[in-house]
């Protein structure tokens, strides 16, 4: 995907595997935090490791030095207009240590490349409005802020 050895400043980036279940999860559990979630280590675990054994997500994790400082999670869909898959881009964390480092922007890349490999029509995903720091790197990235259609919500 994207990261090479030889060069330290870019994590590497790759699917996430079962084996690899116990340290996304903690990355997992430290997101849903970071959204006011409370802590649910087993809970997480328990959420990923359904996914992993579906088989209907895909999990990029970054590593450097053998550790695990950010994960994206992405969500098959369809664009029926477009015939085409969509990757719904669901979620993306950095590690606090590791932010401002090229994590997130490499973490986007390979959810990008996943995209083109699977002829995909794009991705789509949402932020918080005040997550500035996050729209800067989408914006960067050449992603476009929606506003040709409304999104709404209903959460049971």
């Amino acid at each position: 995907m994207v990261g090479g050895v030889n060069d330290p400043g870019v994590p590497k980036i790759r699917r996430g595997t079962m084996p690899d279940l116990p340290r996304i999860a903690e990355l997992f559990d430290a997101y849903r935090q970071f959204y006011g979630q409370a802590p649910d280590p087993d809970g997480a675990r328990a959420f990923l490791r359904e996914r992993l054994q579906a088989g209907d997500s895909a999990i990029l994790i970054a590593e450097r030095d053998r550790r695990f400082v950010g994960f994206a999670q992405l969500y098959p869909s369809f664009s029926s207009t477009a015939m085409k898959r969509l990757w719904i881009l669901n979620d993306l964390f950095v590690a606090p240590a590791h932010r401002r480092g090229g994590v997130g922007r490499a973490l986007m890349a390979a959810a990008e490349d996943l995209a083109r490999a699977t002829a995909a029509r794009g991705l789509v995903l949402a932020t918080q409005k005040t997550n500035a720091t996050a729209k800067t790197l989408y914006e960067a990235r050449g992603w476009k802020l929606d506003d040709a259609f409304d999104h709404y919500l209903r959460y049971f």
